[in-house]
């Protein structure tokens, strides 16, 4: 089946018609209108080249706050006080660390000057959120996504020091899950991700929580 092409209209092909990778369309643009109406329809932009590509994947990588697990090992830092944590601090900061992050296998960020331009709208207007961690006065960790009603969708986060990302994760998602939020969005599998409890659900079952937490 040939790749759907967006045009001006705001509007997506039914996520069942997406490619066994979760490939569905092409083009279209980054507008806030756009964004919002992809997530709540469980697709997520992601640039290839010039282009921008819209994913739907099945099956769907998520976290329920309620299932968080915290390694043994990383118990002592929550614990101490080693780091500072924030939220909303330094969104810009934090989309530019992760910016610069070069992923295995990738030459070059997703994040590219037209996604951190539409992100930071999407900031200014509440709807994107950012979680970081300080240490000495210094950020050295964070993490960003977009929050609508009890979801939230991870995008990206960096780590400057050892387990920085890591309490920025921790900390954030116990946040979210005392604020309500009853689903994190966390795209495609990463054995990182794993370890916390994230796991993977059919689509269907991922659309319909979406459907259920946001529209309902």
């Amino acid at each position: 089946m040939p790749l759907f092409a967006l045009d001006a209209e705001l509007k997506f092909p039914p996520v069942q018609f997406a490619e066994p990778d979760g490939l569905l369309a092409l083009g279209g643009d980054l507008s806030t209108e756009r964004l919002l109406l992809a997530y709540k329809s469980g697709i997520f932009p992601w640039y290839e080249g010039e282009d921008i590509l819209w994913w739907s994947p099945n099956p769907r990588f998520v976290l329920i706050p309620e299932e968080l697990k915290i390694n043994k090992g990383i118990k002592p830092l929550l614990k101490k006080g080693e780091f500072e944590f924030t939220m909303n601090k330094a969104f810009k900061d934090v989309i530019n660390h992760c910016k610069e992050i070069k992923r295995p296998g990738q030459e070059g960020t997703w994040i590219t000057n037209e996604v951190e331009r539409a992100y930071c709208r999407l900031h200014d207007l509440g709807y994107a959120h950012s979680a970081e961690v300080w240490k000495d006065d210094k950020l050295v960790g964070g993490l960003y996504g977009i929050r609508l009603e009890k979801v939230f969708f991870g995008e990206s986060m960096f780590s400057k020091v050892s387990n920085a990302s890591r309490y920025a994760f921790i900390r954030y998602v116990q946040f979210l899950k005392d604020d309500g939020v009853a689903l994190i969005d966390c795209q495609v599998y990463t054995e990182y991700l794993e370890t916390f409890g994230a796991r993977m659900i059919n689509r269907e079952d991922f659309i319909s929580q979406l459907n259920d937490l946001i529209l309902g």
